[in-house]
């Protein structure tokens, strides 16, 4: 099919290949299931089939008469009229409406291109919606662990008399905050999963295999920082094309028409008289020729056609300019979340070390337990903020790709 490599070009990034097929296999379903590309598919094959409609000729006009008063001729009298007419359109106009209705269904299949296109960003950006939430559950759920034995921690250091119940009693609210946002957590998963499933067309209770376990890849991915190949920009290419097509078949419907037709006259003999052609019937072919002498109609709309390739070119500009900013703020974006992946690293390692000090000071029973959960909410901070640094990258990725490519 022709643009096959359109659609080709459209490659998320994701970190292993096993996650690559993963999300593709998802975006598959969703071409295949989702009722939005599927009316978008009847559409460019309803412009398909326009392309055989448009061989139509005129109909072809029968007419007959009969004669209340018959006239009277040399060779007999007229008993009726049969006629038959064709008009025919200008050499080359049948064609000229095939290739304007295949201009259009051209634009129609840029916007089933573009619908596709679409949809694989959504079922990615779902995806990666709700790697963040599970990726933010796993490690509420690893923390509530953590504090768990810093409890046990406590309520041994109480027994020895080097801790108080109000450590004991913080370390036990702040497990019970984060199993709230934990349960927060999965109501907004169960949501996302609904609309993902409805993204793919399917039984919005299944459940979605994300993997938990990304990172950032140390480079970025190559791609091509141009917009020339964006079906959205494409889409104009074709609008053009259209119009050129439209104002050749314009120039085509101003042309003559030309028609040939064929009168039949049945003629009686005359009674009592013998002489050549007595009662011959009358044939006459006919040839006719239609001129728009008056064609101010298809003056008009040659002149609406250069207006509407100005209006086409000044829209294709205004796009490009609009996705060239957004091409340019998701590579911002993207980079400002491996800024951000990185600075999270580096202080989740700090924290770590803080931590292992902390517990360090344990064994020589220093320990104080409002810097340990100080310690711990950091860790929970800078955990977090490098899970939604991973989700922006593969967003913005995603999101690059569609644009250049």
């Amino acid at each position: 099919m022709k643009y096959m490599k359109i659609i080709g070009c459209l490659i998320f990034v994701v970190p292993t290949f096993v996650q690559a097929q993963q999300l593709q296999s998802y975006i598959n379903e969703a071409d295949k299931n989702n009722e939005s590309i599927k009316a978008y598919e009847m559409r460019y094959n309803i412009a398909q089939e326009k392309i055989n409609e448009v061989t139509w000729l005129p109909n072809t006009e029968f007419s007959a008469g009969y004669f209340v008063r018959e006239p009277e001729t040399r060779t007999g009298a007229q008993v009726a009229k049969f006629s038959a007419k064709q008009m025919l359109p200008w050499f080359g106009t049948v064609e000229t409406r095939q290739n304007h209705a295949s201009a259009m269904a051209e634009i129609d299949y840029v916007e089933y291109i573009i619908a596709k296109r679409k949809l694989a960003l959504a079922v990615t950006k779902s995806y990666y919606q709700l790697y963040r939430l599970n990726a933010k559950r796993s490690v509420l759920t690893k923390n509530i662990e953590l504090l768990k034995t810093y409890e046990t921690l406590a309520l041994r250091s109480i027994e020895v008399g080097k801790a108080g119940a109000v450590d004991v009693l913080l370390l036990q609210i702040r497990q019970n905050e984060l199993q709230q946002e934990s349960e927060i957590l999965h109501e907004q998963i169960l949501g996302e999963t609904v609309n993902f499933n409805n993204l793919l067309n399917r039984d919005v209770a299944l459940p979605i295999d994300v993997n938990t376990a990304i990172t950032i890849p140390h480079q970025d991915p190559a791609f091509i920082d141009s917009l020339s190949l964006n079906p959205e920009l494409l889409r104009f290419d074709k609008m053009f094309a259209s119009v050129i097509q439209e104002e050749l078949l314009n120039k085509k419907k101003g042309s003559p028409k030309i028609g040939f037709g064929l009168d039949y006259v049945p003629v009686q003999e005359r009674p009592n008289m013998v002489f050549d052609d007595n009662g011959k019937d009358i044939v006459m072919p006919m040839v006719s020729v239609s001129i728009p002498i008056f064609n101010k109609q298809y003056r008009s709309v040659t002149k609406q056609n250069e207006l509407r390739k100005q209006e086409i070119t000044f829209q294709q500009e205004e796009r490009l300019h609009r996705l060239e900013s957004l091409l340019a703020k998701s590579i911002a974006l993207r980079n400002k979340a491996r800024i951000s992946f990185n600075t999270q690293d580096k202080n989740l390692k700090r924290a770590k070390d803080a931590e292992q000090i902390l517990m360090k000071n344990y064994e020589t029973g220093t320990i104080n337990f409002n810097d340990l959960l100080d310690i711990q909410e950091l860790q929970l901070k800078f955990e977090v903020n490098q899970i939604n640094a991973i989700e922006d990258y593969y967003v913005q990725s995603s999101m690059i790709n569609y644009l250049s490519n």
